[in-house]
C-alpha cells in the first residue's frame, strides 16, 4: 500500500491511498462468505456456494464492490496509524481507479488536530477566594439546622411578616366569579411575595377568621393580565418557633452531645467544603490560563459538532424541567444572539481545551491504568444514577472504553497543570495542592474485567467458527472441482 499526505490546511489533509488487488485478498474473503449467505445455488448449502459461482451468480462487479466498501476503511485506519495522522471525525472517501486484478486507489480527506507544543505550563498565577469560615456563616448554617426542627405553633395576634397561614382565595371579574381561580386551604408565609400582587399587604394586619378584597392583575391561566377583584379569607395564624441552641438541641439535630461540638463540626465541614471550590477553581482558572497561552487553530466542523452537542443537551434539560428556551433566555437575562455567542464561545474553549490536554499527555508519556478508569467509571456511574457494573459493561458492549480512556488521560494532564501552578487566595496565601489519589475501586476493576472478557469470548468463539467455516469452504471447493470436472 502507497500513502502520500498533502496537507489542505493545519487543521485538514488529503490522504491519496493505492492499494494493489492482491492485498485486498481479505476483504474479498469476507465480501464472499457474506454473499454466500445471501444467494442460493443449487446443489451447495447456504453459506457455502465456492467464490467462482459467486462470481457468476450475482456478478464480478457487484462483488468487487462490496470487497471495496469493506476494505477501504480497513486501508484508511492503516493509512493514518502509519503516518501518525490524529483524525478527527469521518473522512470524506471518493474511489479514483478501481481496475479488477490491478489497482484500487482512493482518496480521504479528514479533519486533524493540529501540530503544535504546549510549552510554559509550569508557573501559572491564579488567585482563588479565601476559604476562611467566620463565626456569621457558621451561624447561619446553625440557623438553617435549627430551621429544620422548627415547629408551628398558634398565634392570637394580627398578621406579621414570617407567619404561616391558612387561606382562600377567591376571583371576580365585575363581579363574575372566576372558578378556575379559587384555592381553598393554601398555606402561605407572609412577606415571600411569592403569589399574587397585592396579597401579602393585604393580609398584614389581619387576623384569623378575618376576609379582605383587592385588586391585582392576574398571572397565569386563560384571565392572565386582566384585572380582579381577589377575596382571601384568614383561617390560621401560625408562628414558627425554633428551638433553643442548647445541647439538647445539638442532640436532637446530631451525633454531638454538645453545642459547641457541633459548631466545631460544622465548622469543619465547611472549612472542607470551601477547600474544594478552592482547588475546583483554581483548577477552572488554570485552564483558563492554559488555552490563553496557546495559539491553534480550529476545525470548523468540530467545533460546530459541540456547539450542536451543548445545544441538545440544554434543549434535553430545558425539555425535562418543562421550560421553553425563551423562559430561560428571560431568566438568564441573555438575547438570542447572546446566547448564541455564548455557546460558540464555549464550544471553541471546550476543542481547544481537548487539544490542549490530549497533546500535553502525549508531551508528558501520561497513560491511564484499570484502576484509574475503573475509579472514572465509578464516579460517572454516581453521577448516572447506575451500577458501575452497569456503566462498564455498556462502555466496553458500545466500544466507549477509549472515551474514558481519554478523559482519564486529560485529566491527569489537568493534574500536572494544577501541581505546578502557583494558587494563591486573596490574602496572598499560598493554596496547599495535595490532590488525593483516587482509591482502586476492586468490585469495579472485576466488573470491567469481567465485561472485557465477555467480549473476548465472543471474540473467540467467533475466530472459532470462522475456522471451522474455512475448512467447510475448502471442502464445498474440492467438491465443486470434482463436479465441473464430471
Amino acid at each position: 500500500m502507497k500513502t502520500d499526505v498533502e496537507e489542505l490546511s493545519p487543521t485538514r489533509v488529503k490522504l491519496t491511498i493505492e492499494v494493489p488487488f492482491e492485498e485486498l485478498e481479505h476483504a474479498f474473503d469476507v465480501t464472499y462468505k457474506s454473499l454466500a449467505k445471501q444467494v442460493r445455488i443449487k446443489g451447495f448449502r447456504p453459506g457455502k456456494a465456492p467464490a467462482r459461482l459467486i462470481d457468476r451468480y450475482v456478478g464480478r462487479g457487484a462483488v468487487i464492490s462490496e470487497a471495496v466498501n469493506h476494505a477501504v476503511p480497513e486501508l484508511y485506519n492503516e493509512a493514518i496509524q502509519k503516518e501518525e495522522i490524529f483524525a478527527l471525525g469521518q473522512p470524506d472517501v471518493e474511489v479514483t481507479k478501481l481496475e479488477d486484478n490491478d489497482e484500487l486507489a482512493f482518496t480521504a480527506e479528514v479533519d486533524i488536530r493540529p501540530k503544535f507544543e504546549v510549552k510554559d505550563y509550569k508557573g501559572i498565577e491564579v488567585t482563588v477566594d479565601n476559604a476562611t469560615v467566620t463565626d456569621e456563616q457558621v451561624d447561619e448554617q446553625i440557623g438553617t439546622l435549627r430551621e429544620r426542627f422548627s415547629t408551628l405553633v398558634g398565634a392570637d395576634r394580627p398578621v406579621e411578616d414570617g407567619d404561616h397561614l391558612s387561606i382562600d382565595l377567591a376571583a371576580a371579574i365585575d363581579g363574575e366569579k372566576l372558578e378556575d381561580v379559587a384555592v381553598s386551604g393554601y398555606s402561605y408565609e407572609v412577606g415571600t411575595n411569592t403569589m399574587l400582587e397585592g396579597l401579602d399587604e393585604t393580609l398584614r394586619g389581619m387576623e384569623s377568621g378575618g376576609e379582605a378584597t383587592f385588586k391585582t392583575t392576574l398571572v397565569g391561566g386563560e384571565h392572565e393580565g386582566k384585572e380582579a377583584d381577589v377575596t382571601v379569607t384568614v383561617h390560621s395564624v401560625k408562628v414558627k418557633e425554633l428551638p433553643e441552641l442548647d445541647d439538647e438541641f445539638a442532640q436532637l439535630a446530631s451525633e454531638f452531645d454538645t453545642i459547641d461540638e457541633l459548631r466545631e463540626d460544622v465548622r469543619k465541614r465547611m472549612a472542607d467544603v470551601r477547600r474544594m471550590q478552592q482547588l475546583s477553581a483554581a483548577r477552572d482558572k488554570a485552564l483558563e490560563k492554559l488555552i490563553e497561552s496557546v495559539e491553534i487553530p480550529l476545525p470548523d466542523a468540530v467545533v460546530d459538532e459541540e456547539i450542536t452537542r451543548r445545544r441538545q443537551s440544554l434543549e434535553q434539560q430545558l425539555a425535562q424541567s418543562g421550560l421553553t428556551k425563551e423562559a430561560y433566555l428571560e431568566s438568564q437575562e441573555k438575547t438570542e444572539e447572546e446566547f448564541e455567542e455564548e455557546l460558540k464561545t464555549g464550544a471553541n474553549s471546550a476543542v481547544k481545551a481537548g487539544f490542549i490536554l490530549d497533546q500535553l499527555a502525549l508531551q508528558e508519556d501520561l497513560s491511564a491504568d484499570q484502576g484509574e478508569l475503573s475509579q472514572y467509571v465509578f464516579e460517572q456511574a454516581q453521577r448516572m444514577g447506575v451500577s458501575p457494573d452497569q456503566l462498564a459493561q455498556h462502555l466496553v458492549e458500545s466500544n466507549q472504553i477509549r472515551v474514558a480512556f481519554t478523559e482519564v488521560v486529560r485529566g491527569k494532564a489537568m493534574d500536572l497543570v494544577l501541581a505546578g501552578a502557583k494558587v494563591t487566595d486573596e490574602d496572598g496565601n499560598a493554596v496547599e495542592q495535595d490532590i488525593v489519589e483516587a482509591s482502586d475501586e476492586d468490585a469495579l476493576a472485576e466488573a470491567v474485567k469481567a465485561a472485557a472478557a465477555a467480549s473476548a469470548e465472543v471474540a473467540e468463539a467467533d475466530k472459532a467458527e470462522e475456522t471451522a467455516e474455512v475448512a467447510e469452504d475448502k471442502k464445498d471447493d474440492e467438491d465443486a472441482d470434482k463436479a465441473d470436472s464430471k
